[in-house]
């Protein structure tokens, strides 16, 4: 029986075809047949795909352990659920839990040891064993090239990616716990509650990772043109934005009363090049009363663009904010179908997909 023409084509024209195809198709693809896997994994069409724009996903960290890891992820573009075994890793990565994402690698836990993985192409590093309090207490927050911190509230872990150097332990300096801390190119971002046992004050500090390793203080970041712009938020939390802005998000208060509800879930954007605050969007209010208006929790994930919302009253579905960048106005709807949604309290990372990207 004669091969199928398609076996009789050159690897050059095979790569130009594959080239057209979008990552999600390429994904798919490769567990057709040894020819395609063989194919759509040479260094040579993985050089032609690092000039290919990455699949720009929002994955969610499991709410419980299973005995078939997989990272499950969110496609805004497609408008679809997507799932990506994590069973390769195994048994000797026992139940990996996933944290964080940067550069096409996802990072997770197993037990006392974080792994840097690429869930497209199977390959994956352990990093340098840690104690296992890191893993329960610490955030970690990652960057390009391969740089990772683990932060808590008085130590602070950091990996340049040189394995010969290993962990560097600093003492963070920190006035209060972090909430919702951010890595942007070297510098870190994190929110701080320097108020009283009645009433929360939350104030932005900033650090880079020169300066952390210098076992400096961090600095607040505070304007006289800023105002009251962290009053008029509940609970607030930061996210890492499009270049170099942040995005602070939370419950935008009806009043400055101390137990004052809320009138809707407010995004605003800090621009680190001129310091000034701008409102990106705001959630509307039949979307805020549906399911957020009655929760005293919710939760905030996502990066660049793209923002998700998780609270128990909306079950198994989340909102979400989506911001075009031409026209710079969010479009704001709701991701149904969401499997293994647990109590409804959802957390995850932005995961930009990239089947180059290398452990």
């Amino acid at each position: 029986m004669d091969a199928p023409p398609i076996y009789r084509l050159p690897q050059d024209t095979l790569h130009q075809i594959f080239a057209h195809l979008p990552l999600r198709q390429l994904i798919t693809l490769r567990s057709v047949s040894k020819l395609f896997h063989q194919t759509l994994t040479s260094p040579s069409f993985t050089h032609l795909l690092s000039l290919s724009h990455p699949l720009s996903l929002l994955a969610l960290r499991p709410s419980l352990s299973s005995p078939s890891p997989s990272l499950l992820a969110f496609d805004p573009d497609q408008n679809q659920w997507l799932t990506f075994p994590l069973s390769f890793l195994l048994p000797h990565f026992p139940s990996p839990t996933p944290v964080a994402s940067s550069d096409g690698l996802v990072y997770l836990w197993s037990h006392s040891t974080l792994i840097a993985c690429n869930p497209l192409t199977r390959h994956f590093k352990p990093l340098p064993q840690l104690g296992s309090a890191w893993s329960r207490h610490g955030s970690v927050l990652v960057s390009p090239p391969n740089r990772v911190l683990v932060l808590s509230e008085l130590a602070a872990l950091y990996y340049s990616g040189d394995d010969n150097n290993g962990w560097v332990n600093f003492s963070s300096n920190l006035p209060a716990k972090p909430r919702s801390p951010i890595l942007i190119n070297d510098k870190v971002l994190a929110l701080c509650d320097v108020g009283s046992p009645w009433r929360s004050q939350w104030k932005l500090f900033s650090c880079t990772l020169s300066t952390l390793q210098a076992s400096q203080f961090w600095s607040r970041l505070e304007k006289h043109e800023w105002g009251d712009v962290f009053d008029i938020l509940k609970r607030p939390r930061l996210v890492k934005g499009v270049g170099n802005r942040v995005l602070m998000i939370g419950g935008l208060r009806s009043s400055f009363s101390l137990n004052a509800s809320c009138s809707t879930i407010l995004i605003l954007r800090l621009d680190l090049e001129t310091m000034e605050w701008a409102e990106a969007g705001r959630m509307p209010g039949e979307m805020f009363r549906r399911g957020f208006a009655d929760s005293s929790k919710f939760k905030v994930f996502g990066g660049g663009n793209r923002v998700c919302f998780s609270a128990k009253r909306v079950g198994g579905r989340l909102a979400l904010w989506d911001c075009a960048e031409e026209a710079g106005k969010g479009e704001w709807r709701w991701i149904d179908g969401m499997p293994g949604c647990g109590d409804g309290l959802c957390r995850g990372f932005a995961f930009e997909a990239r089947l180059t990207a290398l452990p």
